[in-house]
């Protein structure tokens, strides 16, 4: 199946889903946050769709291919600063944050290795 626009691709969907967890999450932090972790947080969980969207605009796979690498470094970051703001602020639910998380990194992962092995994911 085709995919003309980025907005199709699921794992580009439910990263704008990980995004919103993670403004509402990270809304909970406190004040003295703000422009510390909060704000890592809520830049790398942003850089997974954008690149996403960036790479699926590219056109080209080898292009696709790399943003999808760099948006699976970024899902990385977070996965890092989730561990930390789990040893922070124990009493936070981040478990809807982590499903997702997890969820699109397998997707990424995936779609990266399909396109490395055969060169047909669109």
């Amino acid at each position: 199946m085709y995919i003309e626009s980025f907005k199709q691709l699921t794992v580009w969907q439910k990263s704008i889903q990980l995004v919103k967890e993670i403004y509402r999450v990270t809304d909970k932090f406190p004040a003295s946050e703000m422009y510390g972790l909060v704000s890592q947080m809520r830049r790398a969980a942003i850089s997974i769709p954008s690149n996403i969207a960036e790479g699926k605009k590219r056109k080209t796979k080898k292009d696709f291919l790399q943003f999808l690498r760099i948006a699976d470094g970024s899902a990385a970051e977070l996965e890092t600063q989730i561990i930390i703001a789990k040893e922070l602020f124990p009493k936070l639910d981040f478990s809807k944050t982590v499903s997702l998380l997890e969820e699109i990194q397998k997707m990424l992962i995936t779609i990266i290795k399909k396109f490395e092995g055969n060169g047909h994911a669109d």
